[in-house]
């Protein structure tokens, strides 16, 4: 079976053609269980999220700050294990029919096996990753099987990203360039700031790919005012804050719908 790449980019070309950015909603595997992480996913879709990132949980997150690294600790302690975002992967994709991207470490795959892991990633319904480590020099072997599963290999760009490093990068992937708003970690912040904005028009002067804003973005407001520059407003701690603060699975759910509504209809007054 092959990936749903494809699925991911007439999804944010529909939004493009819309005139509005995607919203792209990030939620762990396994958190606060592998179940409650997949109503999670349909909540935030229902809410009114375009494409989906799988967080695969890790212990070592260098890219994510403490509120993800807690729900990554409910579910590495959960038992959570790679079958398991897999299975979140297919449930999601089968009830929602959105895109569907794993967002990893590259250290957990290179142990699973790069042939095994985007063969059941595609046979799963997944439209990609995103590989937030992975040096671009040392991809080929995840971008040939990627490309033979029709899966999307989705590399980070930072503000600390020079011109010339920004265009090796963007040549390599595909399906979109997540951008950094910031330098640091994972975390809603007061403000996105203006790197973004600048990063953003960087990166579109190298490749024609759409280009996503993450990390910071956590209110109707932020996903407006980045909306008003980039292709796709993509949103983690934020969700996975109103998860952690609700007082059972039931309230968490209703609370990522009603943040994905609320988001949404940021993106929408760009």
């Amino acid at each position: 079976m092959s990936g749903n790449i494809e699925l991911l980019n007439t999804t944010l070309a529909a939004a493009k053609a819309a005139d509005r950015a995607a919203l792209i909603a990030y939620l762990p595997a396994g958190f606060p269980t592998v179940d409650g992480g997949i109503e999670a996913v349909k909540a935030v879709v229902a809410g009114g999220a375009d494409v989906v990132e799988v967080g695969l949980p890790h212990s070592d997150p260098v890219l994510d700050g403490p509120v993800i690294q807690t729900a990554d600790d409910i579910a590495l302690r959960g038992g959570v294990r790679i079958a398991d975002v897999m299975r979140t992967v297919r449930e999601a994709y089968e009830a929602t029919g959105v895109p569907i991207l794993v967002m990893t470490y590259w250290n957990p795959i290179d142990r699973y096996g790069v042939e095994r892991f985007t063969a059941e990633l595609a046979e799963a319904g997944g439209a990609g990753c995103i590989l937030p480590d992975l040096p671009v020099q040392e991809s080929a072997l995840w971008r040939e099987h990627a490309d033979k599963h029709s899966l999307a290999t989705v590399f980070v760009v930072a503000p600390s990203s020079q011109d010339a490093r920004l265009a090796t990068i963007t040549a390599a992937g595909s399906g979109f360039v997540y951008a950094a708003s910031l330098m640091g970690v994972t975390g809603t912040r007061a403000s996105v700031g203006a790197q973004a904005q600048d990063l953003v028009g960087r990166t579109r002067a190298t490749i024609d790919l759409p280009v996503c804003v993450g990390l910071g973005v956590s209110n109707a407001a932020q996903a407006a005012e980045v909306a008003g520059f980039a292709d796709g407003v993509i949103v983690g701690s934020a969700f996975v804050k109103a998860m952690l603060d609700a007082p059972d699975e039931a309230a968490g759910l209703a609370a990522v719908r009603s943040l994905a509504g609320e988001l949404a209809e940021g993106v929408r007054k760009r």
